[in-house]
């Protein structure tokens, strides 16, 4: 049994327009049958409203019970009075027996069920004609008990005992992920150099931690100025290509095999030496006692290892395995010196597959490599009595090899794609704590605190601290005005009436909420308490998914409340649907598909075509062009982000879509505030003014294609102090620039929709019906059949593009194509109009909060990885870490919900004090970023 469960608060985004004239539908009265499956997390019902939508009945007009037919207004109002007198009577009783009424309570229940006259339960399926006047009891019975089932359960399984689980989900996380890190130690060097697995061919993932892929300008700018020696045998000498190929993929494997190898950058100043040294034995102890001495530079980082050759020469014999313990402990002390001054790796050696080795290495069984790895971990482990060797064991290419050796051509050297990943890991192990890779968390020590983030964190405490003063003070008085009982009656008589929650208390609640959460997102994604993964892309964990969710959303659906084009409950589903697939797309690594990656660019534009839209709409219908609708909106879109940019110390423009969503709202603002300003109302009295208003947004069309075609003027513009402090990004504001210009039109497009299709409704042009056509049968089956092929036309040439950067181009021009359609295609048929589905409706509230949270709380590394809650099941740790991020999104949506009504009042007086202080606030703010940027050059 699904449970059913109403739909959460009047949605806060902006977006869609409000108070969109058009006939209510009429109430309708707890006679035909339930209401379908709701969302699976409801909210607190508020109200008269929420608490009809709480029990799920549902009817129409002029229907009631089985056998009952027509009944007048009158009849039918008494008959919902008396079942509600009724109820209330076995309500008291059931109360009275289960709060302590004893056998009192109870016998006065069973009394009242023995009186109950028998009926049709209203909210039942119809009967059939015979036992339309008679039914029997136990129906009646049954339907009580499902719907106090169904109360029971949405009350204990709301929202708020959601958001409960997910704080417990988080202590209970964190302290298994401090005790693990006090255990097992907090050096993620080690993991990488230990442990791990492979996602899919060639991609391997080390054990908690993410590994960057380093490009070759990024090798050189780390190995400037340094020196490197690979010593050993044949595999170091691969291992040592494969290192080289990073900073140069020209270098040749050619030259004397059995020999010393040199590579020098001249222009980067790199030095990468190989010296051959087969075995264990006194050469390599005279090579490593070289670079010991005082007057010798040493090498920053040595690779060495060796045993395969000692083995082969030696066919396998004990004894040359007690040589080897023998040497490599006098070579021991003289690793242990260079380890404090150089980075020092010992590569334990990788097995082999014996059925490929030739005759004369056939005494090279993985049973003797096994022998020499476990001495030479004893030996160098125990170099050092009182402390931890501080020479490093390269273990991790033994895994690596045993899932690629097969693929060896001779069965004793690994292929080329194992050596790739067995360097790469080397220079994440070395590069990592000196460029600091925002996907490179491996070897990468925590950020320190900067002055902005310590602020924040003084706040915060402080508000916790100040809240939880004002509860225990509150919480006191509670007490001491507590209601009495009277001793004759056994009821409880109230003393005073309970008082309306103060602005300060909300105020102070809402902080210290949203303080522990930003705690959370630190946890997550800064202070390396949680465990990263990097994505790895396959078609099934992209469109399992989007099948499942699917499946849910057409599964719970409702009758929408009014049968518009793009009503709100219709707005609210398409962004909720919009918003799932996104996610999916995110955590899926789906970028890398180029088909999915230009349909979800279609969902961006989607989402700015509605921003077009919905206030083109508002400030056409309303009018409303006051300060506070814009202070509203603002806040409302910045409130989380601005937050997030001083706590994980990102800048603004990083959180790519809110920049882009504010600007085009102010681009629209401005447009059709400046005079003059064209108004619907105006405009009917004067059909000139709708030419006036086209005017206006060709101008707009003139303007965004000059910037669109001139880079420089409108970087320009953007780098404008204090304009660049929010829209530049490693210095420059070109990647603002490729944003806003990706979907430059689809803005418009939504604007001049809206424009059109208020002036078709205000003329009834649209049959817009419940259960009607858009237009007329022939114009309506011509239009779908024009939109299914303009749908199916795009996806087509998307899923053909062959270049990113070709599709993008045209992605601006063509994107608005599938927009239109899909708009169409769900509002042209009447039964497509009258539903909708709440599931996505209600993701689609929150879409915003969850775009937003994604960055650091379901993904990591600032999206570039996956947040490992659960390390070892990923199933589970979708499922746990995707509950939490829901949980904290829908909060700080309610928080942020609740701070705007205090922030940005109504009053324009205290408007403009509380504008005055937020200026203040952002000057601080500057003053205090440029003094953390000269500190940190």
């Amino acid at each position: 049994m699904s449970l059913p469960l109403p739909p959460p608060a009047p949605a806060r985004d902006p977006v869609t327009p409000e108070g969109r004239p058009g006939p209510v539908t009429p109430g309708r009265w707890a006679s035909g049958p339930p209401s379908q499956a709701q969302p699976l997390l409801r909210q607190e019902a508020k109200g008269e409203e929420e608490e009809g939508e709480e029990t799920g009945v549902q009817g129409a007009w002029g229907t009631g019970a089985a056998g009952q037919g027509w009944r007048g207004w009158g009849e039918a109002a008494r008959a919902a009075a008396a079942e509600a007198e009724e109820g209330q009577v076995a309500a008291r009783g059931a109360a009275a027996a289960g709060a302590g009424g004893g056998r009192g309570g109870w016998r006065r229940l069973l009394a009242w069920l023995r009186r109950r006259r028998p009926q049709c339960c209203p909210c039942a399926a119809p009967l059939p004609r015979s036992a339309a006047h008679c039914c029997h009891g136990g129906t009646k019975m049954a339907a009580v008990a499902y719907n106090l089932g169904k109360r029971e359960i949405n009350h204990y399984f709301s929202v708020r005992s959601a958001k409960v689980l997910a704080l417990v989900a988080v202590l209970l996380l964190a302290a298994c992920h401090l005790a693990s890190r006090r255990y097992r130690g907090n050096d993620s060097c080690e993991y990488l150099l230990s442990s791990g697995r492979f996602l899919g061919e060639k991609v391997w993932q080390p054990h908690s931690c993410m590994m960057h892929k380093y490009k070759i300008s990024e090798a050189k700018n780390c190995l400037v100025d340094k020196h490197i020696a690979f010593v050993g045998d044949s595999r170091i000498r691969q291992l040592f290509y494969s290192f080289v190929k990073i900073i140069n993929p020209q270098f040749k494997e050619e030259g004397n095999k059995h020999g010393n190898i040199p590579f020098e950058d001249k222009i980067a100043s790199v030095k990468v030496d190989f010296l051959w040294h087969p075995e264990v034995n006194g050469s390599m102890k005279q090579c490593i006692k070289v670079w010991t001495e005082d007057s010798v530079a040493k090498p920053h980082v040595i690779v060495a290892g060796a045993a395969t050759w000692s083995i082969k020469i030696h066919n396998g014999s004990n004894e040359a395995l007690s040589q080897y313990k023998m040497n490599i402990t006098s070579i021991a002390p003289l690793l242990e010196k260079l380890a404090k001054t150089s980075d020092v790796y010992w590569v334990l050696q990788d097995p082999v597959y014996e059925d490929l080795l030739s005759e004369n290495r056939k005494m090279i069984t993985n049973e003797k490599i096994d022998a020499y790895n476990e001495a030479a971990v004893s030996i160098l482990n125990s170099s050092t009595r009182n402390s931890k060797s501080n020479v490093k064991m390269f273990s991790v290419s033994k895994l690596i090899a045993q899932e690629t050796i097969m693929e060896s051509l001779d069965g004793l050297h690994l292929p080329e794609s194992s050596r790739e990943t067995s360097a790469m890991i080397l220079m994440n192990v070395y590069c990592n704590k000196i460029l600091k890779p925002v996907d490179g968390s491996c070897c990468q020590p925590r950020p320190p605190l900067t002055l902005i983030q310590k602020l924040a964190a003084c706040f915060f405490t402080l508000s916790i601290i100040g809240y939880l003063i004002f509860y225990v003070i509150h919480r006191n008085a509670h007490r001491k005005n507590k209601p009495c009982t009277d001793l004759e009656s056994g009821e409880e008589k109230k003393n005073i009436i309970n008082t309306p929650v103060s602005p300060l208390e909300i105020l102070l609640q809402s902080f210290c909420k949203l303080g522990l959460i930003m705690a959370y997102f630190y946890m997550c994604d800064r202070a390396n308490l949680f465990m990263k993964e990097n994505k790895f892309y396959t078609h099934s964990t992209f469109f399992i998914p989007i099948i499942y969710i699917l499946v849910l959303g057409v599964f719970y659906n409702e009758n929408t409340k009014e049968t518009k084009v793009l009503n709100r409950e219709q707005t609210d589903e398409w962004k909720g649907w919009m918003q799932l697939v996104i996610l999916i797309y995110h955590i899926s690594g789906a970028s890398t598909f180029l088909p999915v990656y230009m349909h979800i660019r279609v969902l961006v534009a989607a989402y700015l075509f509605q921003t077009g839209y919905g206030h083109f709409s508002y400030f056409w219908i309303k009018g409303d062009f006051g300060i506070h609708r814009v202070c509203q909106v603002l806040f409302r879109l910045n409130f989380l982000v601005v937050v997030l940019c001083i706590v994980m110390d990102r800048p603004y423009q990083f959180y790519y879509f809110v920049p882009l969503v504010t600007v085009w709202f102010m681009v629209i603002y401005v447009t059709l505030a400046l005079w003059p300003q064209i108004i619907q109302k105006k405009a009917n009295g004067n059909c000139f003014w709708h030419f006036g208003l086209l005017l206006k947004l060709a101008f707009l069309l003139l303007c965004i294609c000059f910037l669109a075609y001139s880079q420089g003027a409108f970087e320009k513009i953007f780098s404008l102090w204090p304009l660049s402090k929010c829209f530049e990004l490693k210095g420059n504001v070109y990647e603002w620039w490729f944003r806003w210009r990706l979907d430059r039109y689809v803005v418009f497009h939504g604007m001049l929709f809206a424009f059109i299709y208020l002036a078709l409704q205000k003329r009834q042009v649209l049959s817009e019906g419940k259960g009607e056509p858009l237009f007329s049968n022939k114009i309506s089956n011509f239009l779908l059949f024009i939109s299914v092929v303009s749908f199916l036309t795009y996806s087509i040439w998307a899923s053909s593009c062959k270049n990113k950067a070709e599709c993008n181009e045209l992605h601006p021009s063509v994107s608005v194509v599938q927009i239109l359609a899909f708009i169409l295609i769900r509002n042209i048929p009447g039964y497509a109009r009258s539903v909708y589905s709440s599931f996505f409706a209600w993701f689609g509230k929150i879409s915003l909060e969850l775009f937003i949270c994604q960055y650091h709380i379901w993904l990591a590394a600032d999206t570039r990885g996956i947040l490992v809650l659960i390390p070892g099941n990923p199933m589970l740790n979708i499922i746990v870490s995707t509950f939490i991020f829901v949980c904290v999104a829908h909060e700080i949506s309610q928080i942020t919900n609740d701070l705007a009504q205090i922030i940005i009042p109504k009053d324009n007086s205290s408007l403009l004090k509380r504008l005055a202080c937020i200026a203040a606030f952002f000057c601080g703010l500057l003053i205090l970023s440029s003094i953390q940027d000269k500190s940190r050059h």
